[in-house]
């Protein structure tokens, strides 16, 4: 982490831009001076804060071929290569986790896969597909209420240990969201959910929208996905499912229990950003009915139209901007350049780290775990106050050499240790 200050940067720059250029020299030795002087290390081996993001030779470099193509893929005509093989590379991705047919494109129905920039934005495209579907439904039982009316009722559900993005594509759809109460484990288990589901429909109030949390960030604890999908499916809501960070370790199918009862979900989302190799931005999910969302966000002027629409997809309906990069080439590189098989094995090599890391804290009776550890996520303590273990972090993110994060859960703070970069060792 470095030592700068909020506005150190300012200074180190001229205050206007240079009337004639500049040689490349001196652009390229600005940038050890004014830009690594104040860049957080994310791919050093002693960063073990929030979680991974990825990179990697072959992304880099898919990545410059990306910016060197610069094309925009926002229909297919406007450059065929890069929805084309989107759709190829997250169906290779859906087969690696295990996904359902029914998720993927090569089962010839509609279903399919898009990269999005982040799972925040998977999971507003997935509310808003929830809401139009639901709005649909509704109207055709009461034509006569409008749209405000049915807004006003709508409600949605997800674990209080969410990602604050959810309550933020609440707050981005316009809708109320409830975030309920985990079991001891921190999931958000069947009954639960039943229960406010049960409570807001007497209230008349009109359920349409489920988010199940596979890896919550504070603590990477998995809502229990079988249970929630039977609710779900018995009252005809919407199942997205988040599981940005560990989705990444179902490529490894001993990790593949944590996602039993995907079947019943309706759209699917995690980040190869993340954990598995690939350079930000790319945020995989997958839509079994993507024509909720296609109908949410089709807006048809005449510049946009092309004589193959219809039998590919246009991706600009299956996200918020209009424009995208060719992200599917990171994808490609990735998977070719290191297999399925070197994949899994960093995936493996990371977790095995996290238990060495549980070994350390557990022989050391200072300290104690707060929750097990089933990722590449530790999260510990010392026994005793919250005030000792914020002092213990001051000083371990004080020496500027280790970089951790905290958290909270019930009045407890604890810290948490999470192996992010590829060049992290035992030693």
């Amino acid at each position: 982490v470095p030592s700068v200050k909020p506005g150190y940067l300012r200074p180190l720059v001229p205050e206007q831009a240079p009337q004639q250029a500049e040689p490349w020299t001196a652009v390229m030795a600005d940038i050890e001076r004014v830009v690594m002087s104040g860049v957080t290390h994310w791919q050093s081996p002693r960063f073990h804060a929030y979680f991974p993001t990825a990179n990697s030779y072959p992304a880099i470099v898919a990545d410059m071929l990306s910016g060197a193509i610069a094309c925009i893929g926002f229909t297919w005509i406007a450059s065929p290569a890069c929805t084309e093989l989107e759709v190829v590379m997250l169906d290779w991705l859906g087969q690696m986790l295990g996904l359902p047919e029914q998720f993927l494109a090569r089962s010839g129905g509609e279903a399919g896969g898009v990269i999005q920039g982040t799972a925040s934005e998977a999971t507003l495209v997935a509310l808003l597909g929830a809401k139009s579907r639901m709005m649909h439904r509704v109207k055709e039982q009461h034509p006569e209420w409008s749209d405000t009316d049915i807004l006003g009722k709508l409600v949605g559900y997800c674990n209080q240990q969410a990602h604050s993005s959810v309550e933020r594509a609440g707050l981005l759809g316009g809708v109320k969201l409830r975030s309920l109460k985990p079991d001891s484990k921190r999931r958000l288990r069947g009954d639960t959910l039943r229960e406010a589901i049960d409570e807001d429909i007497r209230n008349g109030l009109i359920p349409f929208y489920v988010v199940a949390t596979l890896g919550t960030t504070s603590s990477c604890a998995f809502d229990v996905l079988d249970e929630i999908g039977d609710v779900c499916n018995g009252n005809d809501i919407w199942l997205h499912v988040d599981a940005a960070y560990a989705g990444s370790a179902f490529i490894c199918p001993e990790y593949r229990h944590y996602m039993k009862g995907v079947e019943k979900a309706d759209s699917f989302n995690f980040n190869p950003h993340k954990w598995m190799l690939v350079n930000f931005d790319c945020s995989a999910m997958w839509l079994k009915q993507p024509r909720w969302i296609v109908d949410a966000f089709n807006v048809d002027p005449l510049y946009l139209k092309h004589d193959q629409q219809g039998s590919a997809p246009d991706y600009r309906h299956w996200q918020i901007p209009l424009g995208r990069r060719f992200r599917a080439l990171k994808l490609w590189f990735v998977l070719r350049l290191y297999g399925v098989e070197n994949l899994q094995k960093h995936i493996r090599k990371q977790i095995g780290f996290a238990h060495l890391f549980e070994r350390l804290l557990t022989s050391d009776e200072r300290f104690e775990l707060y929750e097990e550890v089933t990722m590449g996520l530790v999260c510990f303590r010392l026994k005793g106050s919250n005030e000792i273990n914020e002092e213990l972090l001051r000083r371990i993110n004080g020496r500027g050499k280790i970089h951790l994060v905290p958290s909270k859960i019930d009045d407890v703070y604890f810290l948490r240790l999470a192996i992010c970069s590829r060049f992290t060792e035992e030693s």
